[in-house]
């Protein structure tokens, strides 16, 4: 039999459904063991979702589904154990988020021609743990006095309350996974569905470019995000692709463009004037739209800092005290501490294996000053984002955290520190070998805080979803540490494996690759323009200023908004990603988005209560998680003969002329799987 009972949660007075009275089995060795497999496997489909779009979702529900559907296998479980589980399985989804935002960067910089296991492993594992030992101060401030709502939290929770009763959800993660898989397959690796759809309009000089992606994943994600985000997205896409590439094509010399277009014409001109001009305004909207969120946000870091010194004093001062309650029990606060300083030297071990004193040309003083100042700031940097990451998450969910944002933040700071500090020596003439290498050492600053930014906003998250199921704190930050740990073995070699399979942001591995299954890692390309346009003084500030004046605009219309009281706001960082992504990839979230939006309509206008929408919502949400999870997973496992053979074409079944049949082939399925979608979610049956 299950060990557990049937308990109740109240969301208002914040009862847990397992008291504190009750202790259960929480980490044992199953658990142990499908935490560190899940971890794994979910940081490899989240690095190649994120390296395909550039946005990663949380993986804390379909663990949950997951861990349930395992765990009912053993007569003893419960609960907490699953709970267990879906932490450190998250844990590894989102550290897959700040590596691959990151590090890819440096293969686009040429400072890497593959991902090193020691030194992508080292800033994963330390990075990733920072972001464990930050949300331990954090939880008391944001998930008990700040009470956020932590959607995705909550809705985890709900998923663990109802698989301790029963429940059907495994079945809907799997019949989405095995379908997406099998289009995925089609695609990308039998070739015979074409996987996106583009057209241009020309109007004189101007080009009205328009495309949609046809992956199930990116509808997945739009219905997850919802329709007001996947909106919002296309709306900073519409500002892109429709308003300013035609009006840059109109306004610039004719042999400007050429030399950009370099004979392209068509989608393919917009998508070059887009790469080498346009999406810099996007750097300059998420730029502004991450200092706002600092801003924003000042006061809850300060309270987290404060509650991190009165926990401390509270630790110290309970010797003879009152026993601490089972679900208020952290780990040693003091612990913070001692690990980050502990941390700081691993870390400044690896800057020393991959930064090259030679390269940047500068005396070994100077050279040490910039190790230890790229370390401190990692330090300061991560806890600063850990907690915004952290507030955000319970604002808008980690699906949703503006983590993009943050680290451009810290890599344009630290780059423009750095620039100052080599400039002192070499006259402000860094060009060529320097720039690429100090460039590389602001990424590489960059990647240790966006790891424990994404790690603080996803453990949040999980540590919500404990405080109302009734677990204990301390033995879910343990299990985020062993996630951590496993994701941070294993995500070198997925990294690698996937390079060498499709080739990244706009680098191919050897000669002979399609470069249309190129993953774009828009993320990493975005930090790599970022750091070495810096260094290169060849940054299209214009472009960089007109994004930081649409992102002022847009912050003041949503200041607006929420001064008069309206519902409907709109924040700037998803306009910004909106602006710097592809329009092909915003397309199917958008549509994502609608058909989460119909879905609500639909069951309203059929008497049904907002208790009805909410479970239909979540049958769609179980299902968009394995449309998304199938597909990541079966690009991971394409790469491994597309790497063997050295071609994307190894498995092509499509013959000579095919193209328009495999075109009508995709679009078929990217409409019946919307249509699937929104049944699934509708359907009165469970």
């Amino acid at each position: 039999m299950p060990d557990q009972v049937t308990g109740t949660s109240n969301p208002r007075t914040h009862e847990p459904y397992i008291p504190a009275s009750q202790s259960l089995p929480e980490i044992t060795g199953k658990a142990i063991v499908l935490g560190i497999l899940l971890s794994a496997v979910l940081a490899g489909a989240n690095a190649y979702l994120g390296l395909k779009v550039g946005l990663t979702v949380s993986a804390s529900i379909p663990a949950a589904v997951i861990s349930m559907a395992i765990l009912r296998m053993f007569r003893e479980h419960n609960i907490l154990e699953n709970n267990i589980v879906q932490t450190a399985a998250s844990a590894g989804e989102s550290l897959a988020a700040g590596v691959i935002f990151t590090l890819p960067a440096l293969i686009l910089l040429r400072h890497w021609v593959g991902f090193p296991f020691l030194p992508t492993m080292g800033i994963a594992l330390c990075g990733g743990i920072l972001g464990v030992l930050f949300t331990i101060p954090l939880r008391r401030a944001l998930i008990i006095e700040a009470d956020l709502r932590f959607p995705e939290g909550v809705a985890t929770a709900e998923v663990l309350k109802a698989g301790a009763t029963g429940g059907s959800g495994a079945k809907l993660i799997a019949f989405g996974g095995v379908a997406a898989a099998l289009l995925k397959l089609s695609q990308t690796g039998f070739k015979i569905a074409e996987s996106s759809l583009h057209g241009a309009v020309t109007a004189g000089r101007s080009i009205f470019g328009i495309g949609t992606d046809l992956s199930p994943a990116l509808l997945g994600v739009g219905y997850i995000v919802g329709p007001r985000v996947g909106s919002l997205v296309l709306a900073g896409g519409a500002i892109s692709w429709l308003v300013a590439i035609p009006i840059y094509l109109a306004v610039t010399d004719p042999a400007t463009v050429a030399g950009i277009v370099d004979g392209a014409d068509g989608y393919g001109a917009a998508q070059a004037i887009w790469s080498a001009r346009i999406r810099f305004m996007g750097v300059g909207a998420m730029v502004v739209g991450g200092v706002w969120a600092l801003v924003s946000l000042l006061g809850a870091v300060r309270d987290g800092v404060r509650s991190s010194v009165q926990a401390l004093r509270a630790s110290r001062a309970a010797g003879g005290g009152p026993e601490i309650p089972r679900t208020e029990r952290d780990m040693p606060i003091n612990l913070v501490a001692v690990g980050t300083v502990s941390l700081a030297v691993p870390i400044l071990a690896v800057f020393v294996l991959v930064i090259d004193r030679t390269a940047l040309g500068i005396t070994p003083g100077l050279y040490w000053i910039v190790l230890a100042l790229g370390t401190v700031f990692a330090l300061l940097a991560g806890f600063l984002f850990a907690s915004v990451a952290g507030y955000m998450a319970g604002l808008v969910g980690s699906s949703n955290n503006p983590i993009s944002g943050v680290t451009i933040a810290t890599i344009l700071t630290i780059s423009l520190i750095l620039y100052m500090l080599l400039g002192l020596q070499i006259d402000f003439t860094i060009s060529g070998p320097q720039a690429l290498s100090a460039a590389a050492t602001a990424i590489l600053v960059g990647a240790v805080v966006a790891c424990a930014a994404a790690i603080a906003g996803d453990n949040m998250q999980d540590l919500k979803a404990g405080r109302i199921v009734g677990a204990t704190p301390r033995r879910q930050q343990i299990m985020q540490v062993i996630g951590v740990v496993a994701a941070a073995l294993v995500i070198a070699p997925i990294l690698g494996l996937l390079y060498e399979a499709y080739g990244l942001g706009g680098v191919l591995p050897r000669e002979g690759m399609d470069p249309n299954e190129m993953l774009q890692a828009p993320q990493a390309t975005l930090m790599a323009s970022v750091a070495d346009g810096v260094f290169s003084q060849n940054l299209p500030w214009a472009m960089i200023g007109i994004g930081a004046l649409v992102a002022a605009s847009v912050i003041a219309l949503d200041q607006l908004l929420k001064a008069r009281g309206s519902s409907l706001r709109v924040p700037v960082l998803a306009v910004a990603v909106g602006i710097y992504l592809p329009i092909e990839l915003e397309v199917p979230i958008f549509v994502g988005g609608v058909v989460a939006w119909l879905v609500s309509q639909s069951v309203r206008r059929g008497v049904g209560d907002e208790g009805d929408v909410e479970k239909a919502n979540h049958r769609g949400l179980l299902f968009a998680s394995g449309l998304i999870t199938g597909e990541a997973l079966v690009g991971i496992l394409l790469a491994i003969p597309f790497a063997a053979a050295q071609s994307t074409d190894v498995l092509s079944l499509a013959p000579d002329g095919f193209g328009p049949i495999a075109s009508w082939i995709g679009a078929a399925a990217a409409v019946g799987f919307t249509c699937w979608l929104y049944r699934i979610s509708v359907r009165s049956s469970g």
